[in-house]
């Protein structure tokens, strides 16, 4: 029995002597680990040096350029810059001109975000864009809020984009109520049409100069016409098309897609003393009857003219001549889409100062081993 406690007492000592010898290595890893974190910690990462106006314009180039809108959350959007640090959060957030242009018809979107997201935009103008198409169904349920989010800073639009569902009826269409001081540019496309109320910019959108409308929003919206530069219609009859363009005496620009139809409206019915550029498409033909729709044109300023061949009427070459002689104008360049084959060496003799661009109509293989 004695001699065993003699043996724990003689161990006892010999793991003090192993406890000790280990302390003394622990404390030296200690001090030289706390001297190789204050050399880590009295670096400074250059990344971390950029003035913040460098780090702005870096956050700048990330996003698109303006007017484009990036989406309201996920890897592309201003919101992904606040977590990649506590330094750049602090940066993104007070940096207005990262948060003024968004897309807010993001699936997973919600009402307060996009309150967030324009609220740090501060006094900057602002593009805001919502698409509501069919493979995002999550829209006609949250569509209205998320535009309800953003009117209240309707003064500040500068660049909008509206493509709207059937689902925003009258009943849950939220209202915009009064003047867009800002606003230059406008896309709207309404569908179901008679459900939306009218919305009338007359008087309330004096910088207003570039405008997409389909044929519903044509029919639901007063605008100042005779401010716009830029015009295009789609998805419309000619005849449609004829009151609003006479209204609108300083179009520059103007592009038509055009449904099919053989509707007729008498010589000269508009007047574009200033329109340099004329594109008239077709949309989903089912008859190729030929139209002369150019009749319709007097066009003083006109250089390039763009049209299918098919709405040229009977006699093409004639048309153009037409068009050219009573609008005194100077081409300089015409497209023809859709055009035939015969069509190209008449038209380069009759007007060999002119270039002439002949753009055949897509034919799949199908049709083209048919055609062999």
């Amino acid at each position: 029995m004695l001699s065993t406690l003699a043996a724990d007492r003689a161990r006892i000592a010999d793991l003090d002597t192993q406890i000790q010898d280990l302390q003394r290595s622990l404390s030296v890893l200690q001090r030289e680990r706390s001297l190789v974190q204050g050399r880590l910690d009295a670096y400074n990462y250059p990344v971390l040096t950029l003035p913040n106006e460098i780090i702005c314009e870096i956050f700048t180039r990330f996003l698109p350029i303006y007017p484009k809108c990036p989406p309201l959350i996920g890897p592309l959007s201003p919101i992904f810059l606040t977590h990649i640090c506590r330094g750049w959060r602090k940066i993104a957030l007070s940096f207005a001109a990262l948060w003024r242009a968004t897309d807010i018809s993001w699936n997973h979107s919600a009402p307060d975000v996009v309150s967030a997201v324009l609220s740090r935009s501060g006094l900057c103008p602002l593009s805001i864009r919502m698409d509501a198409p069919e493979l995002n169904p999550d829209l006609d349920h949250y569509g209205p809020e998320l535009l309800a989010a953003a009117i209240p800073h309707y003064t500040r639009w500068e660049y909008l984009t509206l493509h709207l569902t059937e689902h925003f009826t009258d009943a849950n269409y939220p209202r915009i109520d009064g003047p867009m001081p800002l606003l230059q540019h406008l896309d709207l496309w309404l569908n179901g049409g008679s459900s939306y109320p009218v919305v009338s910019l007359r008087s309330g959108a004096p910088l207003l100069r570039t405008v997409i409308l389909n044929d519903y929003a044509a029919a639901k919206v007063i605008l100042p016409w005779v401010q716009l530069t830029s015009l295009t219609l789609t998805i419309i009859y000619l005849h449609e098309c004829v009151p609003i363009l006479q209204q609108t005496s300083n179009l520059i620009h103007c592009v038509l897609e055009l449904c099919d139809s053989d509707d007729v409206v008498s010589d000269g019915a508009v007047t574009l003393p200033s329109l340099e550029t004329l594109a008239i498409k077709e949309l989903d033909p089912t008859t190729m009857e030929p139209i002369n729709y150019l009749r319709t044109f007097i066009v003083p300023a006109l250089g390039d003219l763009e049209v299918p061949e098919r709405f040229l009427g009977l006699d093409p070459i004639d048309s153009l001549a037409s068009l050219i002689s009573k609008s005194g104008c100077k081409l300089h360049q015409v497209g023809i889409t859709d055009s035939t084959l015969g069509l190209e060496a008449p038209f380069r003799a009759a007007f060999p100062s002119m270039q002439m661009l002949f753009i055949r109509p897509i034919v799949d293989d199908a049709e083209s081993v048919a055609s062999d």
